[in-house]
């Protein structure tokens, strides 16, 4: 475990050398929810409920979810494995003394440990920043499956990507299979409009998706609702880590055989 801890470390360490990273990063969230602001503030100037929501309650949750959003940095994972195994350079992973997997797991934990300060701050000032009367669950339960769906759906993420990334060892270029998990992610997350607003039956094809637990769930929870949806969604995206780890495990046992890159 100890090598696996230094691994976040030197990564977090590493995100100081790109500071213009934490700038822009901050800003996408800023970005996110004075867009939020804008667009709910005029459709609400003719109400005072939107579905469920209120004008405080819809901005809480665009609060939440874009912290949520902006945490989830394993996107890079597919991307770094595809150009490692294009250019026969995969290999600096396979001789380390640690699992590849586990490697970019802690990577993805370094990293988000290191900008998960900057994008609590960038969340709070706003919600001063505009006055919201945030809206947090009072609910124990609700708040703790909030925190683990959200944890459980960033190690999702990082095992999706890194199936993805794999997949080069198969397939010459992933980039339709990064469109259409990139397209799904749009609009299963709820990031551009909260799910609670659809029909109810697309609420429910969406429930089978784990997209709809990466961001969508643990902000609603964490904002005090879909309370009803609290422990099943822990055990669900729980059930889609473990699939989604043995799709992984017998993905890399049959591909890796191909690899035949040279180069550390």
């Amino acid at each position: 475990m100890h090598k696996y801890l230094e691994i976040a470390r030197v990564y977090m360490k590493t995100q100081l050398a790109w500071r213009a990273d934490v700038i822009f990063n901050m800003i996408f969230t800023v970005t996110k929810i004075l867009f939020a602001y804008l667009l709910w503030g005029l459709i609400f100037r003719e109400r005072s409920m939107v579905g469920e929501f209120t004008f405080h309650g819809i901005l809480s949750y665009y609060i939440v979810s874009s912290f949520l959003s902006q945490l989830e940095m394993s996107r890079s994972v597919s991307g770094e494995i595809h150009e490692r195994i294009r250019n026969g350079t995969f290999s600096k992973y396979m001789i380390v003394p640690v699992n590849v997997e586990g490697y970019f797991i802690f990577m993805e934990l370094g990293m988000i440990a290191f900008y998960f300060v900057f994008d609590l701050l960038a969340a709070v000032v706003w919600r001063f920043v505009f006055r919201i009367e945030f809206s947090f669950a009072s609910d124990p339960v609700a708040i703790v499956c909030g925190v683990l769906t959200a944890a459980l759906g960033l190690l999702f993420m990082v095992e999706l990507n890194f199936w993805l990334g794999i997949l080069t060892l198969k397939y010459q270029g992933i980039e339709a299979f990064l469109m259409i998990k990139n397209n799904l992610m749009e609009l299963a997350t709820g990031s551009i409009v909260p799910l609670a607003l659809f029909p109810e039956i697309a609420v429910g094809v969406m429930r089978c998706l784990p997209f709809y637990y990466v961001t969508y769930l643990p902000a609603m929870l964490l904002t005090g609702q879909c309370g009803d949806e609290a422990v099943t969604g822990v055990a669900v995206i729980a059930a889609w880590c473990v699939g989604m780890q043995l799709v992984l495990a017998a993905t890399w046992k049959k591909y890796i055989r191909k690899y035949d890159g040279v180069g550390i």
